[in-house]
């Protein structure tokens, strides 16, 4: 049993070396891109929201 966990342990080290690692400024810059996006879609769902909901509002009264 500690022979085949000691077999899988070396195969994983073997395998993350094989992986390519993003650097510190492509992690930075994916982090703002996601970040500016997702402001920019809550904004355009809330703004959204609010005129369908207004004009819903109109239409009822």
């Amino acid at each position: 049993m500690i022979g085949k966990i000691k077999k899988f342990i070396s195969e994983v080290i073997v395998e993350l070396k094989k992986v390519s690692w993003t650097t510190r400024e492509e992690l930075m810059e994916a982090t703002w891109i996601v970040l500016v996006s997702s402001i920019c879609l809550g904004l355009f769902i809330g703004v959204t929201d609010l005129a369908l909901s207004k004009l819903i509002g109109i239409i009822i009264r």
